[in-house]
């Protein structure tokens, strides 16, 4: 622990502004003495008392519970003590000034009651209770997941990690990495004999079980971290192709103006949505075209900002207009752009849109021969062999087919009931695992292999395991995450 894991902290630990009730915690070892001076009296461990919370000069700030939480049964591990006052922003103020001011106080023998007490950073009481091996690095993480989860299906599974179950998985793959890496260890000790122990040993079945499971996590792991992250959606297109409509009809909400006037969408807008319980951050975006207004001409630069950070690019046409020479060639340009902008990663989907002025007929061949022309762009597969999607943003038809195929794009999977919400770190983390399993399995079924690397490729992928539950985590990375909480947490 850094020196500062060693003061005493306090802090509001509930959300700004007025409640019914707010909350003022302290976490620090033997606070016993601070517990009295503020309540006027010791309290029982674990059990609510109702007293009044009085200043300095014996006046009472408010009425309300005090909660006494010895070490180590508490949130951090250490003593704890929680104030539950009415949730009026200055109440609080004063009850934390209290606390500051009485561990300031000289007691009767001369001595601070609480000497160091200072007011908790970001994410502290959190990290004490990691530090004090209350929880590890992933279940630390999934509070403030919970805390921030924008869908049902976030909150359940941010509650899934909080009760141990991504760790859990953690801990079975590292159990049985550990165990084929005492077996490689200890095989090196008998060089003449190194081939048959290890058949003996099944050493190649276990490493191919560890790569399957490996495997198998992280797409449960991927699942979780796009319930957290979400995916970044740019709807592009031409102006008046209905790109602010869609996000309309997406949002269900009248968020973009629409008019006539091509160029009326000058800056982006973004809304985030949630299909099936995935958030999706979808961002409408001014028509792309050649102009000389110079405001309009910022808006367009900003657009193809926005779609050179896009996880998926939505490429909006105007169905009405694909007849027109002019327009139909702009859009091909616009399509050679994107295709030599856009990483093959970032899938782009045609929608073709404005269908309810035409026939079905009429809209489903247009789009047909339109289509054709699309068909190298950069990951089309996203609409792969699948007929064009056709839509119409005025009156709905066709959304409930692209929010599918949106879900499609962002490689959801809907069976993913026990999924629980991961971060990217942790993604990276298993791949660093995989890779090092597969050097390793490359180096076992070499004729003559060197257990001494092979070894070493199985301590490295332990070491990226361990980085996910916190057991090898630098201090930055601590702060880093903990910087994030909110204060009080």
């Amino acid at each position: 622990m850094l020196a500062r894991h060693h003061d005493p902290i306090v802090a509001i630990a509930t959300a700004p502004g007025r409640g019914a009730v707010g909350i003022v915690r302290v976490s620090g070892k033997a606070i016993a003495p601070l517990v009295e001076r503020l309540c006027g009296k010791a309290l029982k461990p674990r059990e609510a008392t109702y007293l009044p919370f009085k200043a300095a000069d014996g006046q009472a700030i408010d009425q309300g519970l005090a909660l006494y939480f010895p070490a180590p049964h508490s949130y951090t591990g250490e003593d704890v003590l929680e104030l539950q006052a009415h949730g009026g922003p200055v109440v609080l103020q004063l009850l934390l000034a209290r606390c500051l001011e009485a561990a300031q106080a000289q007691a009767d023998s001369g001595r601070p009651l609480l000497p160091g007490l200072r007011l908790a950073e970001p994410g502290e009481f959190t990290e004490r209770a990691f530090l004090n091996d209350k929880i590890d690095l992933a279940q630390a993480e999934a509070i403030a997941d919970l805390i921030d989860a924008s869908t049902e299906a976030a909150a359940r599974s941010a509650s899934r990690s909080l009760t141990g179950a991504f760790s859990q998985e953690v801990h079975r793959l590292r159990d049985a990495l550990v165990h084929l890496r005492m077996l490689v260890e200890a095989t090196l000790d008998f060089p003449e004999e190194e081939i048959d122990f290890l058949q003996k040993a099944d050493a190649y079945g276990q490493l191919d079980q560890l790569r399957a499971t490996v495997q198998a996590v992280m797409q449960r792991t991927r699942q979780g971290a796009l319930l957290r992250e979400g995916i970044k959606v740019v709807i592009a297109g031409q102006p008046n192709a209905g790109k602010s409509s869609l996000l309309n009809a997406l949002a269900g909400a009248e968020l973009a103006i629409v008019t006539p006037i091509a160029g009326t969408t000058r800056d982006k807008v973004t809304q985030t949505i949630q299909i099936e319980g995935v958030p999706l951050h979808v961002i409408d975006t001014a028509g792309l075209r050649e102009s000389s207004d110079e405001v309009e001409r910022i808006g367009i630069a900003r657009a193809w900002e926005e779609i050179a950070a896009a996880d998926a690019v939505l490429f909006l046409h105007d169905l009405t207009r694909m007849a027109q020479a002019d327009y139909a060639q702009a859009d091909r340009e616009i399509a050679a752009t994107l295709q030599q902008q856009l990483p093959a990663t970032v899938p782009v989907l045609q929608v073709w849109n404005k269908a309810d002025a035409l026939t079905p007929d009429e809209a489903h061949r247009q789009s047909a021969e339109a289509a054709a022309q699309f068909s190298t762009l950069a990951a089309a597969a996203a609409a792969g062999d699948q007929a064009p999607l056709v839509l119409s943003a005025k009156t709905g038809a066709g959304l409930d087919t692209l929010r599918q195929q949106l879900l499609a794009m962002a490689g959801w999977q809907p069976a993913a009931e026990g999924t629980y919400i991961a971060r990217a770190r942790h993604v990276q983390a298993l791949q660093q695992v995989e890779e090092h399993l597969d050097i390793a399995h490359a180096q076992l079924h070499v004729d003559s292999p060197a257990l001494d690397l092979l070894a070493e490729e199985l301590r490295l992928a332990q070491q990226s395991l361990n980085a996910i539950t916190g057991e090898f985590t630098s201090d930055d990375l601590l702060g880093v995450i903990f910087s994030s909480f909110c204060i009080g947490k």
